[in-house]
Order: structure tokens, then C-alpha cells, then sequence
């Protein structure tokens, strides 16, 4: 038997330096993470120094050549941008270089597409892939013959790259009539929980920071979890029960990432605004990055933009058991911080305390004493509250603890 190993496209990254010490020598390395995952390997990179990036070819025509020359000597078949090229700058790029080109939107939404699994993230990606396409159909127009496979060929596929503006637009019409639908079952999901009083915590954080690890340690949920970016891409919702007995749902959201396409967190709007109707933000952090700092920043500025704000917000420094884990970095904007290690379970029960006197804060505490005719009272006692003492009596029950403000009419 011929063992075969896929062919992995070779690619250089090419990116552009705004200013001295800026972050995209960073952001280049962490493309070039991207790329890998999206299943090619990277041969080399480029960066040029200007003010701004060229406006017909992203670079300038010295740096072009380098790149052509790097292309020949590592057999390179495309080029992979930092930023998001416009359609002359793809069109411009495409004549230069005379190879495919990407950009760092279509690496991440062709990520997504492999990863997708639900009905509502296979729409929230074809959605955003085809926005992408329309706003550059004109770059895209001479590489079309030529997308024959490999990274930013999946989703939509090849025959829905050669139809006109009308035929996209209209498939994008449609996808987003279904989306509606489906955000409307969320929508009543949503309510649903919202109705019973059982609390919410969304789980955020950077992409690879661990937050499918820390739901799957949590609540043994058994969802995928890899070191890998975008390792699971459909959000999660699993119950948790606290030491005192209350019910917590948690809910895993799709990771962040600097330069997060704008197509995507449109498309992704229904799924992100979890973290806007949850009561506790898990901000989860992989304390052992050199770059969680900015991390954190692009988490926050992402969650802003979502109108996440006046949170109960707890910071995890994730991966405690490695070297150097949140030794030097703080996060004065959460309300509390841990250091964990999802993996092997440290802190974890300081976390599930940590929410119980959360949850209690924000509760009153009561004493009931009912007859036992008025006994599915205490049932919704235990349902919605945290049961401090139960005594059953001759004539009835007593019973007290902490319950949510907004019910203790109904007690």
C-alpha cells in the first residue's frame, strides 16, 4: 500500500510596518499561524516600512521583486497579505506577482468554512465568504480560473466565484432570510432561560486560549478542543452546578483575533451577542503568551464593539502550569482575576466559589416557612435560589437562602 500525504501549499507573508515597533512583526507570526491551520506552510516573510500601504499593490515595486525572487528560490504559489487588500490592490498584486493572492480575511474565513458544523455556522460563513467576494468581485476576476484548490477555495465553492454580482447577491439575500430564522429560535432560547432565573456565565477570550478546554473540564461536555486557532468555531451552552447546588449555564463563544474580518463579526452577530445578555463574563487568557496583554485588548475592544458593557467580568490566566504563566501581566478592567490551568483542573474550584459569591451578591436572603400543601414552592426555591437550610417539620417546611430579587414575590 502508497501512503499519500496532502500536498501543503507553500506561501510567504508579506506584511506592511506603519511605524518603529509596532505590532506586525507580532501580528505576521501570528498569521503565519493561521496559515498553518488553514493547511499550508510557510516559507517566508516580508515586510516593508512605508506610511501607508500602496494603493494599487499593497507594496512598493522594490519589495515586489524581493517577493517574486523569494517565490523562485522556495517554489512559493502564493502570497498571503496582514491586511485586507482592496480590489485594485488584489487585482495589482495578481498582475505583479503573476501567483495566487490572499489576504488575512480570506485565510480566517477559510478557516471558519473547514470548522463550521451547525446549520447556523455553515450560514454565518457562506454569509460573510460571499460579502467578501462581492466587495472585491473586480480583484478577483483574473484569479478565477485558477482557484483549482487549497486555502480560500472552501465554502461557497468554485462555481459560486465565477457567477456575477447578481447571482451573489441574491444567494446572499437568501442566506440572510435563513439566518433570521435561526436567530429567531436563538432568540427564543434565549428568552427561555431568561425566564427560568438560571444565570449565565459566556466564556471570551483570545482564539487558542483554552475556553473549550475550561467548559469541557467544567461540565465534561466533550466538545473539541485543540492547541490550534479556531480549534471549535459553534458556541456551546452546558449546565454547570455549583458546590452550594445552585445551576450556572456557561456558554463557549467563538475566540477573538486581532483584525477580526468585519464580515465575519456581522456575520457572527447572533453568536457574539451571547456575552451581551449573560450575567458574568469569563474572560479566559492564556497567561503563558508574551502577547496576552494585547490580547486582552483586543478582546475588550472586540466586546465593546458589541455593546458588552458593565459586565460582571472575572479574568482566567489560563495554562498556570507552564512556565512564566501570568507572573507579569494584570487586568485592572475585570472585577476579579484567577490564575487556572483548565487542563489540569488548578483553580478550578476556587472558580466555581468565586461564582457562587458572585451569584450570591447579587441575590437577597430569605426564610420561608410554607405548609406542605405549598410544598412546589420549595421546589422553585431550589430551582432558582442556593438553599442555605431546609428543616421539615411537623406542620411544614422551613426553608432559607439566597434567591434572585425578582422572584421573591413569587416565594
Amino acid at each position: 500500500m502508497i501512503e499519500t500525504k496532502p500536498v501543503r501549499e507553500k506561501v510567504i507573508l508579506v506584511g506592511v510596518q506603519l511605524a518603529d515597533g509596532d505590532d506586525t512583526r507580532d501580528s505576521l507570526a501570528e498569521l503565519a499561524q493561521l496559515a498553518e491551520t488553514a493547511g499550508a506552510e510557510v516559507v517566508g516573510q516580508v515586510i516593508q516600512n512605508r506610511e501607508q500601504p500602496h494603493p494599487l499593490t499593497y507594496l512598493g515595486k522594490g519589495k515586489l521583486d524581493e517577493v517574486k525572487q523569494l517565490a523562485w528560490e522556495t517554489e512559493a504559489a502564493g502570497v498571503i497579505c496582514d491586511d485586507e487588500l482592496s480590489p485594485s490592490q488584489l487585482s495589482g498584486l495578481e498582475k505583479g506577482l503573476d501567483m495566487k493572492i490572499m489576504d488575512r480575511t480570506l485565510v480566517i474565513l477559510d478557516i471558519f468554512a473547514s470548522r463550521a458544523v451547525t446549520r447556523e455556522g455553515k450560514i454565518q460563513v457562506e454569509l460573510a465568504q460571499l460579502k467578501y467576494r462581492a466587495a472585491h468581485l473586480v480583484g478577483l476576476r483574473d484569479s478565477l480560473s485558477r482557484l483549482g484548490g487549497g486555502i480560500g477555495t472552501r465554502g461557497p465553492g468554485e462555481t459560486k466565484l465565477e457567477v456575477d454580482r447578481r447571482r451573489i447577491h441574491e444567494r446572499i439575500s437568501w442566506l440572510k432570510s435563513e439566518l433570521r430564522d435561526v436567530e429567531r429560535h436563538r432568540e427564543l432560547a434565549r428568552k427561555k432561560r431568561m425566564s427560568n432565573q438560571v444565570p449565565v456565565a459566556a466564556i471570551v477570550g483570545y482564539t487558542n486560549a483554552g475556553k473549550s478546554t475550561l467548559l469541557n473540564s467544567l461540565t465534561s461536555s466533550g466538545i473539541l478542543a485543540e492547541d490550534q486557532l479556531f480549534a471549535t468555531l459553534d458556541p456551546t451552552t452546558r449546565a454547570l452546578k455549583l458546590p452550594g447546588g445552585e445551576n450556572i449555564l456557561l456558554t463557549d463563544t467563538v475566540g477573538f483575533i486581532r483584525k477580526l474580518p468585519h464580515h465575519l463579526i456581522e456575520a457572527f452577530k447572533s453568536t457574539l451577542e451571547e456575552a451581551r445578555y449573560a450575567d458574568i463574563i469569563l474572560h479566559v487568557v492564556d497567561g503563558s503568551n508574551p502577547q496576552a496583554d494585547k490580547q486582552m485588548y483586543v478582546v475588550y475592544e472586540t466586546l465593546k464593539s458589541l455593546g458588552v458593557t458593565d459586565k460582571v467580568t472575572v479574568t482566567l490566566f489560563n495554562k498556570c502550569d507552564r512556565p512564566g504563566c501570568g507572573q507579569t501581566i494584570r487586568d485592572l478592567q475585570a472585577d476579579d482575576t484567577l490564575s487556572i490551568s483548565a487542563a489540569t483542573g488548578q483553580g478550578l474550584s476556587e472558580l466555581k466559589e468565586l461564582l457562587e459569591k458572585i451569584l450570591r451578591s447579587r441575590r437577597v436572603y430569605v426564610e420561608r416557612f410554607y405548609l406542605y400543601q405549598d410544598a412546589g414552592k420549595v421546589q422553585s426555591f431550589h430551582q432558582y435560589g442556593q438553599v442555605e437550610k431546609e428543616e421539615y417539620l411537623e406542620d411544614g417546611i422551613a426553608i432559607a437562602g439566597y434567591v434572585p430579587a425578582e422572584i421573591v414575590g413569587r416565594l
